[in-house]
């Protein structure tokens, strides 16, 4: 009888690419993005939609040295300049339990966002953008998101990713809730 190695599992991590295939930029085939990641030696990789939303399985930690290797592969292999978002399974379980919008996540969760942000959000920059804005979007920090409900749209608003950006000082990236929800349950496939 010969014993069988069966090798742990990889960490699932959830990974967000700023800009991707939006408005004609950031034109990337997300079959291109697997191979390519997966020829690094990650373990499965896969996507979700053609917007940057992929989730790979790896050992690394999820923090900003592994954005930076994913974005230096990307730039290096398929000439892609993004910045990359990385959040580990867990981080994002706590992020959906923690929503300070149930109600508007069961109600309108195409207006709903989490936005990642590439630094943590400080509390002084949270104020600022808060209390410099009159609109009728309600936003609340997270350790390294925002969520904003965008109750009258996104498309309307003068809450943009660019005013987002500059007020904190740090890239964000933004996913609808049933996007979030998607990746989650592909996360635990």
């Amino acid at each position: 009888m010969h014993a069988v190695r069966v090798e742990p599992a990889l960490p699932t991590n959830i990974v967000l690419l700023r800009a991707v295939n939006v408005a004609g930029t950031g034109l990337v085939a997300m079959a291109d993005l697997r191979a390519t990641l997966a020829a690094e030696g990650f373990g499965r990789v896969w996507t979700l939609l053609q917007s940057g939303n992929l989730l790979l399985d790896t050992d690394a930690p999820a923090d900003r040295a592994l954005e930076r290797r994913l974005e230096a592969i990307l730039l290096d292999r398929l000439g892609l300049a993004t910045t990359i978002f990385v959040r580990s399974l867990p981080e994002w379980q706590a992020l959906i339990a923690e929503n300070p919008f149930p109600a508007e996540a069961r109600e309108d969760p195409s207006h709903l966002v989490v936005l990642a942000a590439a630094a943590p959000p400080q509390p002084d920059a949270v104020a600022r953008l808060i209390g410099g804005y009159d609109g009728p979007e309600r936003i609340i920090a997270g350790s390294r998101h925002l969520v904003v409900h965008y109750r009258e749209g996104i498309g309307r608003s003068k809450l943009t990713n660019s005013r987002i950006e500059k007020v904190l000082g740090s890239p964000v990236t933004g996913r609808n809730w049933n996007t979030v929800l998607k990746l989650h349950d592909l996360a635990q496939a």
